[in-house]
């Protein structure tokens, strides 16, 4: 596959890591067209890529993935297919699971059937959480899977029907799960934009439990980088962890983010925990550093740094989706 002639259908690439792709991949090739599928749904934000509207390069379609005769006619069309459109949100999962099940799974399986009949590459992005927790060591890609929420539980049927499309039909798929990505667009219900959202308008900081669940941190850009590079040159039919090593329990993940604002550590409030919480997911990302030669770039303060940046220089993209609802303490309460 040459960057002359790629033509790449983004699916999902008005959210968070979808419109960080999708720039990221306009800025390293000159020579590529970029279609971005996206239904606007939760997290899906038409201004995340307005500052490349007029790039001739890109271009947008409003639809659904589950929409089979929509995704064929595009894939039809296309060298490659990336797939980051999901619902993502575990708590929002635990309170109403069914646009999950839609998403995350009838949705690839709309996509894998599009790919396989043209032998399209498709590169699927699935999530650690598929595996459950781990409370020592980190997962390998052949490690068996226990989703423990609704979320990680249809992320975890895609990659099985993923797998099956590969020895069943020959299909050209790559699985890629990651750790937690953080950045510039991220929607505000997710622990770090909330964090520094809810410092910012002087609010108390919500913790579920005692803060000691583990979370890996990658910043998005990295992940970006990682994803090109597995798009050329990952090897059809294979799994690639993908992750930094920025290991840290959300009450320091939490309490560095203050620090790093200035902000006091009295802030911070402990919430009912939600059910079925992950202690600790952690990957090992040696096959994609070893094979591909990937590494992560950002540091971790510095990447929090310019995160937190982000936030303070656009409030005019965040307080529209600041709602209360989006901010409450423990959103997997409410109904949505």
């Amino acid at each position: 596959m040459s960057d002359l002639t790629m033509k790449l259908l983004v699916t999902g690439g008005l959210g968070f890591i979808g419109s960080n792709f999708i720039r990221y991949m306009l800025s390293r090739h000159e020579d590529i067209h970029i279609t971005n599928l996206d239904k606007l749904s939760i997290g899906s934000n038409p201004v995340n890529l307005r500052d490349i509207d007029t790039d001739t390069r890109y271009g947008f379609v409003k639809g659904d993935i589950a929409d089979r005769k929509l995704v064929e006619n595009l894939v039809n069309e296309m060298d490659a297919v990336v797939n980051i459109a999901a619902e993502t949100h575990v708590d929002r999962s635990i309170s109403e699971p069914w646009p999950f099940l839609n998403s995350n799974t009838i949705g690839a399986l709309s996509l894998l059937e599009a790919t396989k009949k043209g032998g399209k590459r498709i590169l699927h992005l699935s999530t650690d959480e598929v595996y459950g927790d781990i409370f020592k060591g980190s997962f390998h890609e052949d490690d068996k899977l226990s989703p423990s929420s609704p979320y990680s539980a249809s992320k975890a049927a895609a990659d099985v029907f993923g797998l099956a499309y590969r020895r069943t039909y020959g299909s050209d798929i790559i699985i890629v799960r990651c750790t937690n990505n953080f950045g510039p667009y991220q929607f505000p219900e997710k622990l770090i934009p909330k964090t520094i959202i809810r410092a910012l308008l002087g609010l108390s900081v919500p913790v579920y439990g005692k803060g000691q669940n583990i979370r890996d941190w990658i910043y998005v850009a990295d992940f970006c980088d990682a994803l090109d590079l597995l798009l050329t040159k990952g090897k059809s039919g294979e799994i690639y962890n993908v992750s930094a090593g920025n290991e840290f329990t959300n009450i320091d993940t939490v309490k560095m983010i203050l620090n790093l604002m200035n902000k006091p550590e009295e802030a911070i409030t402990f919430v009912e925990d939600r059910p079925g919480h992950d202690q600790r997911y952690s990957l090992d990302s040696s096959k994609v550093r070893d094979e591909l030669g990937w590494s992560p770039k950002h540091d971790l303060q510095k990447a929090l740094r310019t995160t937190i940046l982000w936030y303070i220089d656009n409030e005019w993209w965040w307080r529209p989706l600041a709602t209360e609802q989006v901010l409450h303490p423990t959103p997997w309460k409410l109904k949505w």
